[in-house]
């Protein structure tokens, strides 16, 4: 079932198109990621699904129901931020209640729902707790509880976890998209992190300059790239400029001490050990291009910085990519 439906939605800010018309139908249930870096206009069109901002032309459908013209507090729906926005007069229990209350929800509703939002996101501990006694990670859930006790339609998050430390983000990744699965609802996550995109997406929107550079499965885009920014925006691939443009991942060039028979020739300029993988990076021979091949911890060979190897790939692991 459809739950959001843009139709060649478009925004100008100044006369300057920041958003470039977009079509767009998300699922009810799916996890939906906009990705991109700083300024792409990924914030610009969760803000305008929720409301917040309006756009310069175009239909935005929440279930069917056209909603462009409707203010934030008529859309079934709830926006996270990355700065959590809590009330810091009131327990984790009160602050999850104050949206509850504004809708006069019945106080036995409200108790339930309070309880259920406390128990999904893993705060029963803390709820008599005031945000100053909380962690960064902690502050979050409250903000997520309280937006899920709304039982919205969609919940738009905004960056939600960009201000944590790195484990403590991975973590909640892996919360987050748990309780999307338990819920059932639609979310529509906002990231520059293009390896939070890939771990909890069902599909990801890539954004550049305003503009949809690809919409696809995590696997599609990492598999199967459609543009050179696509390619080079997620993960990390190696450029051919030849007879045309095409693009091979690290994984898929194997390196061998032996110079017959390969694709190309180069000489190793780094190792870079990673723990479970190392990486080469080798400068081709006649050629102003490096590029790197992903080695698994099974490869026991010994390289060397400056020596000479062979690099291959197989033709069915090049990727066409457009400009």
């Amino acid at each position: 079932m459809l739950m959001i439906r843009l139709e060649n939605v478009e925004k100008h800010f100044a006369g300057q198109p920041v958003v470039h018309p977009l079509s767009l139908t998300i699922d009810e249930g799916e996890f939906l990621t906009l990705l991109g870096p700083s300024g792409c206009g990924k914030t610009t069109i969760l803000r305008m699904i929720a409301g917040f901002e309006q756009p310069t032309t175009g239909i935005i459908r929440l279930d069917g129901e056209d909603v462009t013209q409707l203010p934030p507090n008529k859309r079934n729906l709830n926006l996270v931020f990355q700065h959590y926005a809590l009330f810091p007069h009131m327990t984790v229990e009160q602050n999850i209640q104050f949206g509850l209350k504004m809708k006069k929800v019945p106080a036995k509703e409200q108790r339930e729902r309070i309880d259920e939002a406390i128990r999904l996101t893993q705060l029963t501990a803390l709820a008599k707790r005031y945000p100053h006694q909380l962690s960064g990670g902690q502050q979050q859930r409250v903000a997520i509880a309280r937006a899920i006790a709304n039982k919205p339609k969609v919940l738009l998050l905004d960056e939600p976890l960009g201000a944590l430390d790195l484990q403590l983000r991975k973590n909640l990744q892996a919360e987050l998209k748990q309780l999307q699965r338990s819920l059932g609802i639609t979310f529509v996550y906002v990231t520059h992190d293009q390896e939070e995109a890939m771990m909890m997406s069902d599909r990801i929107v890539i954004m550049n300059t305003g503009k949809v550079e690809q919409i696809g499965s995590p696997r599609d885009v990492y598999e199967r790239p459609e543009t050179l920014f696509a390619a080079t925006f997620i993960g990390e691939n190696n450029i051919f400029h030849e007879e045309r443009l095409f693009t091979v991942r690290p994984e898929k060039v194997r390196v061998t001490p032996e110079l017959a028979d390969t694709r190309k020739t180069g000489i190793i300029q780094d190792i870079v050990y990673l723990g479970n993988v190392h990486k080469l990076v080798i400068h081709l021979e006649n050629e102003p291009t490096s590029v790197t091949s992903v080695l698994d911890f099974t490869d026991q060979r010994d390289w060397s910085i400056g020596q000479k190897v062979g690099v291959h790939w197989n033709l069915q692991d090049e990727v066409t990519v457009g400009r």
